[in-house]
C-alpha cells in the first residue's frame, strides 16, 4: 500500500510516517518508480508505536521495546532490553510526577496565601 493509504488506517500523518523509516522504525519497499510500498505488517507496526507513544514513551524507548511487544495490546514477549527499558521510563515517569506534585503544592500554596478579593456591590 502507498503512503498515504497508511496513512488513512493508521490515523498517523504521511509526514510522521516517513519519520518513523527516517528513525529506522519502518522500512518499506520501493516500487520500481520510487514509492514506498508498505505491506499489512507496517500497518501493524505503525498501531503498535502508537500504542506505546499513547504510553509516553519517546522514540527512543519505542525502538527498544517495540520487538518485543506481541500484539495491538500491552503484551510482551521477553526481550533483553524490556524490563530494563520500562523500568526506566517508570522511574523518568515517577520523578515528572515529583516535580509536579512539588509544583502544584507550591502554586496552591501561593493561591491559598492571597487575600480574597471582594465582589464590587
Amino acid at each position: 500500500m502507498k503512503i498515504g493509504e497508511l496513512s488513512r488506517r493508521t490515523g498517523v500523518s504521511v509526514r510522521m510516517l516517513r519519520y518513523y523509516e527516517t528513525e529506522g522504525l519502518l522500512a518499506p519497499a520501493r516500487t520500481g518508480a520510487g514509492y514506498r510500498d508498505y505491506d499489512a505488517a507496517a500497518e501493524v507496526t505503525v498501531r503498535r508505536i502508537r500504542l506505546l507513544g499513547e504510553a509516553g514513551l519517546k522514540l527512543d524507548a519505542i525502538r527498544q521495546l517495540l520487538p518485543c511487544l506481541l500484539s495491538d495490546k500491552p503484551e510482551f514477549t521477553p526481550c533483553a532490553t524490556l524490563r530494563a527499558g520500562l523500568a526506566r521510563e517508570v522511574r523518568e515517569l515517577d520523578e515528572r510526577i515529583g516535580a509536579l506534585t512539588r509544583s502544584r503544592r507550591m502554586l496552591a500554596g501561593f493561591l491559598h496565601d492571597l487575600p480574597v478579593e471582594k465582589a464590587a456591590g
